[in-house]
């Protein structure tokens, strides 16, 4: 497994977590901690099962680290626009993982870290988390991370976020749906617990074979598109070893194989 210098990655019972770790920083980003990122989450084991998304120390991410923002505001726009793309390409990376993506916050998700969380299929946080789209708040647009907090959230809820720039807690940003639940700090591990348990029942390539459905239905195909392409892929799965297996334990009224 790679090291790495601003996150940590450990793998147990086919559970990969990768921990933001700048905790002196609240875990605030920067060039290399988007690289590395990147790479973690291009290059799964194919015994992995799911990702977890998560901050050492007291936070989550307070988003773009202040040092990197003060010398990027100073290069030109060729410059900018090239170390944009690091955003973009990680976000993008997470998003388009092949493996159950799932952010866990606490602490803060400023800005950018609203980014990582958005474009993971599942996010959890605590109570007492904060967010904020706060870009406006310096004469910026949170533009990088907008194609994922508009699927996650919807347009309006975006407007509202967005332009205000306001805070908001855990149960809040659960009733914008930014994150799937919130709950009370000891609860959040259990919720992951729940989570981790339920996809171990569930198909391996089932599971990636859904993310690419959803990912080619909602953004790549028409509806007419769809037709054909969705029963061209239940056939396909349904003749696959995964499927047959599945298929054949259920009508013999037994765990599938790979449930352990």
């Amino acid at each position: 497994m790679a090291s790495y210098q601003t996150i940590e990655n450990k793998t147990e019972n086919g559970i990969l977590t990768i921990w933001l770790n700048r905790p002196e920083v609240h875990n605030a980003f920067n060039e290399t901690m988007l690289r590395e990122l990147t790479e973690c989450f291009e290059t799964l084991g194919d015994a992995t099962l799911c990702v977890i998304l998560r901050g050492r120390g007291r936070s989550f991410c307070a988003g773009v680290d202040l040092n990197w923002m003060k010398s990027v505001s100073q290069n030109s726009y060729e410059q900018n626009y090239s170390e944009s793309l690091l955003l973009s390409k990680c976000f993008l990376s997470i998003y388009t993982c092949r493996r159950p993506t799932i952010a866990a916050v606490h602490g803060v998700a400023l800005g950018g870290a609203n980014g990582l969380l958005s474009a993971c299929d599942l996010a959890y946080c605590t109570d007492d988390a904060t967010f904020s789209l706060s870009e406006v708040k310096i004469g910026i647009v949170p533009a990088c991370i907008s194609p994922y907090v508009i699927k996650r959230i919807g347009e309006y809820g975006a407007r509202e976020l967005m332009i205000t720039g306001r805070r908001i807690h855990g149960k809040e940003a659960e009733h914008f749906r930014l994150v799937n639940k919130s709950v009370e700090t000891p609860g959040l591990e259990e919720i992951l617990d729940d989570v981790t348990g339920l996809l171990r029942t569930s198909g391996p390539v089932a599971m990636s074979q859904c993310k690419t459905l959803i990912h080619d239905v909602a953004n790549k195909l028409t509806f007419a598109e769809t037709y054909e392409y969705t029963a061209r892929m239940i056939a396909e799965i349904r003749a696959s070893d995964e499927g047959q297996e599945g298929m054949k334990a259920f009508l013999e009224k037994r765990k599938p194989n790979w449930v352990k």
